[in-house]
């Protein structure tokens, strides 16, 4: 079941998408918004599987929207305005429906979204994608040394590749890497458990970098480092 939210300044286009949805049965749309300032909210605190996003709306377009928010979901784009697809797919939007789209276009978005679905849980063990400049970057699990946590935004150290700066909280990073390779050390740090060189006085060293251990996070930390060293 893929789990939705659904944003659009007219009631009636989320009522037709709740009705659709719901006639499906392959999507569950949670909850709907007619106000950007909720919808940031909800994607602030809860993880989803898909967005279906308005492009015009009065306060703030679907694409700026889209842009400025943390959660790397993906997105169907809903509008009636057909000159906003080149830009919609530049920002790897999986679907583009033109208002009034009917149940049969609608399957068809939803098809894409479970193949891609499906693609990235068969990939998922191996690399992330992380939204930077308005696109995706993908890396290799296996190339990130640590994590920092600047407020809302993370700076990912990659082995012998530049530092990538995006928008994203530590707990929805976290959700999407693999606790066995992966653990939280600080409020501000996550390392790979591959790349520590050492520990000593609380302070782990990757890649002669030294990264504090936080007093919470000592005793998993430890627990799960000791098994490593096993």
């Amino acid at each position: 079941m893929i789990t939705a939210i659904a944003l659009d300044d007219e009631l009636p286009a989320l009522e037709v998408l709740e009705a659709f949805c719901n006639q499906s049965k392959e999507v569950n749309l949670i909850k709907f918004f007619t106000k950007t300032q909720d919808a940031r909210f909800y994607l602030e605190e809860y993880p989803i599987d898909l967005l279906f996003l308005d492009i015009n709306m009065p306060s703030v377009s679907g694409i700026d929207f889209y842009k400025s928010i943390s959660q790397q979901t993906t997105v169907i784009f809903t509008t009636a305005y057909a000159e906003y697809a080149a830009e919609s797919y530049e920002l790897n939007a999986v679907d583009y429906l033109m208002k009034p789209f009917s149940y049969d276009r609608f399957l068809k978005a939803i098809d894409k979204v479970k193949k891609l679905n499906q693609i990235q849980k068969a990939d998922k063990q191996n690399y992330i994608l992380f939204r930077v400049d308005y696109g995706l970057t993908k890396v290799l699990l296996s190339d990130i040394l640590y994590i920092e946590g600047l407020d809302n935004y993370l700076k990912v150290h990659i082995k012998n590749q530049k530092t990538l700066v995006v928008r994203m909280t530590m707990k929805m990073l976290l959700e999407k890497l693999p606790s066995q390779e992966f653990c939280r050390v600080h409020r501000s740090y996550i390392v790979s458990l591959s790349y520590v060189q050492s520990y000593r006085n609380k302070i782990i060293k990757i890649n002669d970098q030294d990264i504090p251990l936080g007093n919470n996070y000592e005793t998993d930390f430890l627990q799960i480092f000791n098994d490593l060293s096993q």
